[in-house]
């Protein structure tokens, strides 16, 4: 497996072929700007969470062509000499400004916007998405299920049901949902999350007796530790459970359920631990679970759930379906013109767009408001006159990143800016169903030139 140090070939050979034709032709270099957004929220949610900006800003800081990347380009005789010799010099130069990440989005909302050279914009295309895509989906599902939790704690648990590199990331973005653990050491080691685990089914099986897997777990991690009770028969686990950890002189710390009927095994278990005296002794479920398991357990006493294959594929949604489009660029004689694409049922909206959110007098939100227009200051001035709240920052000026977004406690920012985000929604933007955005989006065209394509 090649040692990868470089995110440079994370990418699509078009990218390289188009900047190949566009350096013969001199377009290479013409000023562009590129929007990620997206045309519809899959499955018809209510709202987005962007994830994953940390991300693409760590994979931009490590997008170079060294020289082992442009001998594997030579090698396969894809680009001229003089597009090689252009990688080997790439340096991202221009400007990026985005969502923070954690925050809401809603079709259409311009979510990264890239302006630089065409060459250099359009080459970070597969790079930007693919980690956005991802992170976006995974982050989504996860505020889903939290919502559905109702402030019991969601921990994630799914790192043998996705890609090695990517279960790291699965669990970077769901704590930007809301979760508030992770099984993945990885994760807890790159992204200070905090790391759960205790034992599986194997544990169990392994020892001849349920009662001698108790007394082992516990003379190793002490008797606050969870056991996994449903190996054999749940109801006999749970009494064996409590037992041991009063031979050890403790309160058992938790029970896992992970089979059958979680909600009729919740009551039951609950009513035998306290029977039993165990009070303190907390109730987690996992198997399978989806925002939709966790809200048919909203009756029952559970405490927490653990959730693994549903949150690190989306629950069903695996990918944001965002796109990276050119939405404007300049002619000949530098000045800009907007330009869009018109297919059916993939068309893109021209124009460098500057976003904002609306809100009432209580500060619950009202709308999503998408200014075109010529500048970034323009767009912002509307939107301060419509006292609308902006919502894009600048993440990277002249092809320097800002730290703030990528230190060491950019993932909690970002977690706490979700939860302000999500919580000035509308009620109804937080129901499961399908159905419409939270709230709509209001397009605005302030452009002043005559070259606004409508």
């Amino acid at each position: 497996m090649t040692d990868i140090n470089s995110t440079a070939l994370f990418t699509d050979m078009y990218e390289l072929t188009m900047i190949d034709a566009t350096l013969a032709n001199g377009l290479a270099h013409r000023q562009s700007v590129f929007e990620v957004f997206g045309r519809r929220l899959p499955g018809e949610r209510r709202y987005g969470v962007v994830a994953g900006v940390a991300r693409v800003l760590q994979a931009l800081e490590n997008f170079r062509f060294t020289d082992a990347e442009i001998e594997y380009l030579r090698s396969i005789d894809i680009v001229s000499d003089e597009t090689l010799e252009y990688l080997a010099n790439f340096k991202f130069s221009g400007d990026i400004y985005g969502y923070a990440e954690g925050e809401c989005y809603f079709p259409h909302s311009p979510i990264m916007t890239v302006t630089g050279t065409f060459a250099e914009a359009v080459v970070l295309e597969t790079l930007v998405l693919s980690i956005l895509n991802f992170d976006s989906a995974v982050a989504t599902a996860a505020s889903r299920m939290t919502i559905a939790a109702h402030d019991r704690p969601c921990l994630e648990m799914g790192a043998r049901r996705q890609h090695e590199i990517s279960a790291v990331a699965a669990a970077r973005a769901s704590v930007i949902g809301g979760f508030v653990g992770t099984s993945n050491l990885e994760a807890g080691r790159q992204y200070g999350i905090k790391t759960i685990g205790t034992a599986a089914h194997s544990f169990t099986l392994l020892h001849d007796t349920e009662e001698e897997a108790f007394a082992t777990q516990i003379a190793a991690a002490g008797p606050n530790t969870t056991l996994l009770v449903d190996t054999y028969d749940i109801y006999e686990g749970v009494e064996n459970a409590v037992a041991a950890a009063r031979a050890a002189g403790g309160e058992l710390g938790a029970v896992r359920l992970d089979s059958g009927d979680l909600v009729a095994h919740a009551f039951k278990v609950r009513e035998q631990l306290d029977n039993l005296g165990a009070h303190s002794t907390k109730i987690t479920v996992t198997s399978d679970l989806d925002e939709y398991a966790i809200a048919a357990l909203n009756a029952a006493p559970v405490d927490s759930y653990g959730v693994g294959t549903k949150v690190v594929t989306g629950s069903g949604h695996p990918t944001a379906e965002l796109v990276y489009k050119l939405v404007s660029r300049q002619d000949a004689d530098g000045v800009w013109q907007s330009v869009r694409k018109k297919a059916e049922s993939k068309g893109s909206m021209g124009g460098l767009k500057i976003a904002g959110r609306a809100a009432d007098v209580t500060g619950r939100a009202t709308k999503e408001i998408v200014v075109a227009a010529e500048t970034f200051e323009q767009g912002l001035e509307y939107l301060k006159e419509a006292g609308a709240r902006p919502l894009q920052v600048k993440l990277v000026d002249k092809g320097v990143i800002n730290a703030e977004y990528t230190d060491a406690h950019a993932l909690a920012r970002a977690a706490e800016r979700h939860r302000a985000s999500r919580a000035a929604l509308p009620y109804s933007a937080w129901r499961l169903s399908r159905g419409e955005p939270g709230i709509p989006t209001e397009f605005v065209d302030i452009y002043e030139g005559d070259n606004w394509i409508k």
